[in-house]
């Protein structure tokens, strides 16, 4: 699948049909029992792929009056590979159904969590690529 055709799949409302923007909420109603609990709100972005793999990247954004520290997201990663409500195998298996048969998605991982900014952070998702073989 050309990098063009993948990139135009991604659009924001796409983006947030792959990660609704109430997840957050109920990540933090099953984590903590309130929603109003969390400290930061959790975004689907598309940063691009080279053809052989899809970066996305869950951003961390800070809530108004909470404070986004590296302690609070550090861990972050390992949590949201299994959590089921961050359901991040969802994410990709909806991904896989976007490509269409043009392409499978193979193997994913989350990356440490980056600090952009002091009200955002980000988790980079890799996901590989398999192409599907042509059929004639």
């Amino acid at each position: 699948m050309e990098t063009k055709t993948i990139d135009a799949l991604f659009t924001p409302e796409t983006l947030r049909q792959l990660f609704p923007r109430e997840r957050s909420n109920e990540f933090f109603d099953a984590l903590f029992g309130d929603a109003s609990e969390g400290a930061y709100d959790i975004e689907l972005a598309y940063q691009g792929t080279d053809g052989k793999e899809i970066t996305l990247e869950l951003l961390l954004h800070e809530r108004p009056g909470c404070c986004l520290v590296c302690n609070l997201t550090q861990g972050l990663p390992q949590v949201f590979t299994r959590h089921p409500v961050i359901n991040v195998a969802g994410v990709v298996e909806a991904v896989d159904t976007l490509l269409a048969g043009q392409a499978r998605c193979g193997k994913w991982s989350l990356g440490r969590t980056e600090q952009r900014s002091k009200a955002m952070h980000l988790i980079p998702l890799t996901i590989e690529l398999d192409e599907q073989p042509s059929t004639f």
